[in-house]
C-alpha cells in the first residue's frame, strides 16, 4: 500500500478488477497524497474532490455488480487544463479565463468519464499553452528537482504524474509539450497522429500543430489510455475517418523492426550524455533482434526555426475576441508570440507552410523503408530556471531546443518519448521513436520492448 500511488494503470486496472482494491480506497489515497504534497508541486491547477469521490463511489458500486465499463474504470486520472470540463472552469494557465465554466466535457474526457475513469482535478500549465507560465500562476515543480525546468506547457502533467499526484494524465502537445516534460520528470508520453485523436472542447494553441495524448509510466500504459481516447468525433472534422485504433498484441519486441538512425542528425550539437545513452538504446534494439538502418534525416532546421511564427498566426486567430482588446491580461512570452504572429505577412506565411509541405513529403518517403526513427527528445537534459531564462533571449537556442519534436508537429507523425537515462546528478532526459501516420501501436511495441528489459521507467523521484 506505501506504493499504491506509483501503480501502473494496467497494474491498478487489475487490482481493481480483482477486488482487492476499491476505486473509493484508491481515490481518497490519491486525494490524501494531492493535499499532503502539491503545496510543494504546485502541479493542479483545481482538486474536484467531491466530484471524484462521487465518481469513485459509482464505479465501485457498478463494479459490485459486475458491470465493468473498461479497463479504466475506477481509476483516478487528471487533465491538462485546456481541455473543457462540464462544470468545472477550464482557464488554460490564463488568468483572463479565470471563470470560465464549460457547459461540456472535451470529447476525450467525455471518452474517459463513459469508460469509467474518475477525474481527480486539471492540472496547471503555461499562458495558452505556449512556452511560459503567466506571471501569476505558480509554475510547477519538477520533483527530481525543483531548480529545473518541468517541461512546457504540460508541466503540471508532467510533475503529477512523475511524482503519484495522478496514475496518468491527458496533455497536449503543440511544439514538444507532451515530450518535453515526459523527458525532464521521467515519464511515458505519446504524441498521436494529427488527427488520431479528437480536439473538440480543447483551448486552441495552433490548430494544425495541436495533438492530444497520454501523460504515462510506461508504454503500456500509453497505448492503454490512448486506446480509449483515440478516434473519429463527428465533433471535429479533422479528427480521422477510423472507428478505433487497431491493436494487434500488447507484448513488446524489436524483432524484425527497421529503426532508422541518422547519426550526424541525433549527435549535432547533442550534449554527450544523450549521445551515449541513444547508442545504449540502440544496442537494446539490436540484441533484441531490430534492424538498424543508417538514413539521412531531411532537413529540420527550416521547420523548427519556422515553428513559432507558423504557431503565432494560428495563435493570433485563437485568440482573436480577446487580444488585442485584453491585452493588458496577457504575459509577455504569449504576447509576443501574438504579435509576431498578427504582423506576419501572408507571403512569409505561405513560404512557412511550403517548407512544412516539403518536410512532411519527404518524411513520407523516408518512412516508407523504415519503421520507426530513432532520435532525442531535447539536445540535453531538463535545463536551469537559470539557463532556461537565458534560452529565452536566443532564438537559435530555441531553436535547437525544439528541433527533435517541433518538426513532428508540423508533419502529425507520432512520436513515443520515454526514458533513456540519468544525468549524474539524477535528473531523467528522455529519447523517442518516431513512426509512420497511424502506427502508435507500432511504437507502444517498441516502447514496451525496450522498458521490458530496462528499468528508466520504475525509477521514482526521491521524497515524494
Amino acid at each position: 500500500m506505501n506504493e499504491l500511488h506509483y501503480l501502473e494503470l494496467h497494474e491498478l486496472s487489475l487490482l481493481i478488477r480483482s477486488g482487492k482494491l476499491s476505486p473509493v480506497e484508491v481515490t481518497e489515497a490519491q486525494l490524501a497524497r494531492i493535499e499532503a504534497l502539491d503545496g510543494r508541486l504546485h502541479s493542479y491547477a483545481q482538486v474536484t474532490a467531491e466530484r471524484a469521490l462521487e465518481q469513485a463511489r459509482e464505479a465501485e458500486r457498478e463494479l459490485a455488480r459486475g458491470h465493468c465499463r473498461s479497463p479504466l474504470h475506477g481509476i483516478p486520472l487528471a487533465f491538462k487544463d485546456l481541455l473543457h470540463t462540464a462544470g468545472v472552469v477550464t482557464a488554460a494557465g490564463m488568468p483572463l479565463r479565470r471563470d470560465f465554466i464549460p457547459r461540456e466535457d472535451a470529447t476525450v474526457v467525455a471518452r474517459l468519464r463513459e469508460a469509467g475513469s474518475v477525474m481527480l482535478g486539471k492540472l496547471q500549465m503555461t499562458e495558452g499553452a505556449f512556452a511560459i507560465h503567466h506571471p501569476d500562476i505558480v509554475a510547477p515543480n519538477n520533483p527530481w528537482h525543483a531548480g529545473h525546468w518541468a517541461g512546457a506547457s504540460s508541466s503540471g502533467c508532467g510533475v503529477a504524474t512523475a511524482a503519484g499526484l495522478c496514475y496518468a494524465s491527458l496533455g497536449s502537445d503543440t511544439g514538444g509539450s507532451i515530450r518535453f516534460p515526459c523527458a525532464a520528470n521521467g515519464l511515458t508520453g505519446l504524441k498521436p497522429t494529427w488527427g488520431r485523436v479528437s480536439r473538440h472542447g480543447s483551448f486552441e494553441l495552433a490548430a494544425s500543430l495541436d495533438h492530444i495524448g497520454p501523460i504515462t509510466r510506461s508504454a503500456r500504459d500509453a497505448l492503454f489510455l490512448l486506446s480509449s481516447i483515440a478516434g473519429h468525433d463527428p465533433a471535429d472534422p479533422t479528427s480521422l475517418p477510423s472507428v478505433c485504433l487497431q491493436v494487434d498484441s500488447l507484448e513488446g519486441s524489436f524483432q524484425g523492426l527497421r529503426v532508422g538512425v541518422d547519426e550526424q542528425w541525433i549527435s549535432d550539437g547533442v550534449d554527450p550524455l544523450i549521445q551515449q545513452a541513444l547508442s545504449q538504446v540502440l544496442g537494446i534494439i539490436q540484441a533484441g533482434g531490430g534492424k538498424l538502418h543508417r538514413v539521412r534525416m531531411p532537413d529540420t532546421r527550416a521547420v523548427s526555426a519556422n515553428w513559432e511564427s507558423h504557431c503565432g498566426v494560428q495563435t493570433a486567430l485563437a485568440h482573436a475576441s480577446t487580444y488585442p482588446r485584453r491585452a493588458a491580461e496577457y504575459g509577455p512570452a504569449l504576447s509576443r508570440l501574438i504579435d509576431g504572429g498578427r504582423a506576419l505577412s501572408g507571403m512569409d506565411y505561405q513560404r512557412i507552410l511550403l517548407d512544412g509541405q516539403r518536410f512532411h513529403g519527404e518524411l513520407e518517403a523516408l518512412l516508407k523503408d523504415i519503421d520507426l526513427l530513432l532520435a532525442p527528445v531535447q539536445p540535453y537534459a531538463a535545463p536551469s530556471h537559470e539557463q532556461l531564462a537565458n534560452l529565452a533571449q536566443d532564438p537559435e537556442a530555441n531553436r535547437r531546443l525544439i528541433q527533435f519534436t517541433a518538426p513532428f508537429n508540423v508533419s502529425g507523425h507520432p512520436c513515443l518519448s520515454l526514458p533513456c537515462g540519468f544525468t549524474a546528478e539524477g535528473l531523467p532526459i528522455g529519447c523517442q521513436f518516431i513512426a509512420g501516420k497511424g502506427a502508435e501501436a507500432l511504437l507502444c511495441r517498441a516502447g514496451m520492448a525496450l522498458q521490458s528489459v530496462t528499468d528508466w521507467h520504475k525509477v521514482r523521484p526521491t521524497g515524494f
